[in-house]
C-alpha cells in the first residue's frame, strides 16, 4: 500500500475487422520452421492467427510440424496459411497439400515461403544458396520461380505499394500504401497469375529500378492460391492494408468471396464495445497491470493517470465503466459530483485493489457506492487495517454465487496477491468470491450496495495481472457492470 507517483507510457492498440454475419472460415496455418533469426515464425506465427480470429470471420488451428499431415487432416479446412520454409515434409504430407488445394480448396502464402527447400534452395550460414531437390507442385501452387543467382531483395525501406483494384481481394481497397518490408526481386512468375499489388524496386536502393509484383492470385487445379512476398517480420505485418490484404486473401482463399471490409483502421474499434475508463495515481503499480485490458475482447479502454484527468468533466456521455486503480483519500468537489453524477445514472464501477482506499473523506462513497473501507489510520473505535504482500491466496466463489455471470466458470482462482485484512465491510453487500486465508479478511470479490458495481481485492502483483483467470474476473465484471453480461 506504499505510495510513489508513476507514470508511464501506453503502446496502441490495434482493433478487430468489422465482423461480418458468415460461418467462420476453417483455416490451418502451416508453420514451425524458417531460416531464424531472419524470418520469426514464433512472433509472426501468432499475430497471422490474431488478426484471422479477430475479424470473427475465421476459425483458425496451427500445427508446427507439417510432416504429420495427411488427406483426412486436411479435409475439415478450407484453407491452409503457409508460413513455413523448412525442410522437404514426405511424400505423404506433400501430396495431401496438392490434393487439397487442387480440389477446390485454397492457400495463401507470403514472405520466406517464397524460397527455401520447399522451392529448391537452402541458406548458407555464411551467405549464398544450396541446391536441394524441389517440390515441383509447390512452386506450381506458389505461381512463382526463383533462381538460386537471382534470390535477393534491396536493402529494406519503406516503400509504396500499388494495388490493382481489378479483383475481389483488392477491390475497394486503397490504391497504394507505404510499408516497411524487404521488397523481393527478380521473381518469374508463371502463365496465368493474376498481379495483385507491385512495387517500384528503387535502384537507389539496390533493386532493380522498376516495379517489382509484390503480391498474386494462382489457379491449382479447382482451387484458389494466394501469395505475397510482403510480411518479413510484425513491423512489416502491423500496417493496416497489409492486415487487410492477408484477411481479404485468406477469405478469398478459402471461400472464393470476399465480404470482409476494405480498410482496416487500427483505431476503429467495435461499435458496440464497452466504453471504459482506467483510472490510475497515487499508487505505484507494475505495467503488467494494463495486460488485464489489452486482452479484453469488446472493451474499449481510455487511461486516466489522475482523478482530475478522469473527473473534471462530466464523463455519462463519454464512458460506460469506470475502473478504479488509484488511491486517493481526498477527491475535489467538482470531481466528486461528476464522478456521482456518473454513478447515479447507472453507469458501471469496477474497484480493483487498492481503490478500496479511494475517496475516504467521501462517506457517500465508501459506504453506499463500494460497501468497503481499508481504514489506513485508526478511526474512532475501529483500527488500522493492515496488508502483508506476496502471500499465496486461494479465492473460491462464495456459497450459492457459482453462477453469477461475473464468477461463472471460473472456478477457484489461485494465486499470490497482497492480503487484506481488518476491513470495514457493509452489510448491504453481496459477496461473490472469498478467502480462508488467515492474513485476509473473508470477503475478496463483492458487489457493492450501490447497482452496478463490484470489487475486486486481487490485482497487486505482476503474476496476478497476468493471471487468466484474474483477467477474465476483470473482464467479465466490466462487461456485467455495464450490463452487457447477463
Amino acid at each position: 500500500m506504499r505510495r510513489t507517483p508513476i507514470l508511464l507510457a501506453l503502446a496502441a492498440l490495434a482493433a478487430p475487422l468489422t465482423m461480418p454475419a458468415a460461418q467462420p472460415a476453417r483455416i490451418l496455418i502451416i508453420t514451425g520452421q524458417s531460416d531464424y533469426p531472419y524470418h520469426d515464425w514464433r512472433s509472426t506465427t501468432p499475430f497471422l492467427e490474431k488478426l484471422l480470429v479477430d475479424t470473427g470471420r475465421f476459425e483458425v488451428r496451427v500445427i508446427e510440424e507439417p510432416r504429420g499431415i495427411t488427406r483426412d487432416a486436411l479435409a475439415q479446412f478450407d484453407a491452409v496459411l503457409l508460413n513455413y520454409n523448412g525442410p522437404r515434409w514426405g511424400a505423404q504430407a506433400e501430396a495431401a497439400l496438392e490434393e487439397f488445394v487442387r480440389s477446390g480448396k485454397g492457400m495463401v502464402s507470403l514472405h520466406g515461403v517464397t524460397y527455401g527447400p520447399l522451392m529448391g534452395t537452402t541458406l548458407r550460414p555464411g551467405g549464398g544458396w544450396n541446391l536441394v531437390p524441389a517440390w515441383t507442385a509447390y512452386s506450381e501452387m506458389l505461381g512463382v520461380t526463383w533462381a538460386p543467382e537471382a534470390i535477393g531483395h534491396a536493402v529494406r525501406h519503406a516503400f509504396t505499394v500499388k494495388l490493382t483494384g481489378d479483383d475481389p481481394i483488392t477491390r475497394g481497397m486503397d490504391s497504394s500504401f507505404t510499408v516497411n518490408d524487404e521488397l523481393y526481386h527478380r521473381l518469374t512468375q508463371r502463365p496465368g497469375n493474376h498481379v495483385n499489388a507491385t512495387a517500384f524496386d528503387d535502384a537507389a536502393r539496390g533493386g532493380t529500378g522498376k516495379d517489382e509484383p509484390i503480391a498474386w492470385t494462382v489457379s491449382y487445379g479447382q482451387g484458389r492460391t494466394f501469395h505475397t512476398t510482403l510480411g518479413h517480420d510484425t513491423n512489416a505485418l502491423y500496417e493496416p492494408s497489409v492486415m487487410a490484404l492477408l484477411a481479404r486473401a485468406t477469405e478469398w482463399a478459402a471461400t472464393g468471396q470476399v465480404t470482409l471490409p476494405p480498410h482496416f483502421d487500427a483505431n476503429d474499434k467495435l461499435k458496440d464495445a464497452v466504453r471504459v475508463l482506467v483510472v490510475t495515481g497515487g499508487h505505484p503499480y507494475d505495467p503488467s497491470f494494463y495486460n488485464v485490458f489489452a486482452t479484453a475482447p469488446g472493451i474499449r479502454w481510455t487511461h486516466a493517470f489522475s482523478q482530475r484527468e478522469a473527473f473534471g468533466s462530466d464523463m455519462r456521455d463519454r464512458f460506460d465503466v469506470v475502473a478504479l486503480y488509484d488511491m486517493y483519500n481526498e477527491i475535489g468537489a467538482a470531481e466528486q459530483k461528476n464522478l456521482r453524477d456518473f454513478v447515479e445514472a447507472g453507469k458501471g464501477v469496477v474497484a480493483l485493489h487498492h481503490a478500496i482506499v479511494d475517496y475516504t473523506n467521501w462517506p457517500w462513497w465508501w459506504e453506499e457506492v463500494i460497501g468497503g473501507k481499508y481504514f489506513e489510520t485508526p478511526l474512532g473505535d475501529h483500527p488500522a487495517s493492515h496488508y502483508k504482500e506476496g502471500l499465496p491466496m486461494v479465492v473460491r466463489p462464495a456459497k450459492g454465487m457459482e453462477n453469477h455471470p461475473i464468477v461463472r466458470g471460473l472456478g477457484e482462482l489461485v494465486t499470490v496477491d497482497e492480503c487484506y485484512k481488518g476491513m470495514w465491510h457493509s452489510p448491504a453487500i453481496k459477496v461473490l468470491m472469498e478467502t480462508e486465508n488467515e492474513s485476509n479478511d473473508v470477503p475478496v470479490v463483492y458487489l457493492g450496495p450501490h447497482p452496478n458495481v463490484v470489487y475486486i481485492q486481487l490485482g497487486h502483483s505482476p503474476y496476478t495481472h497476468n493471471h487468466p483467470g484474474y483477467q477474465k474476473l476483470v473482464q467479465n465484471a466490466i462487461q456485467w457492470s455495464a450490463g452487457r453480461l447477463k
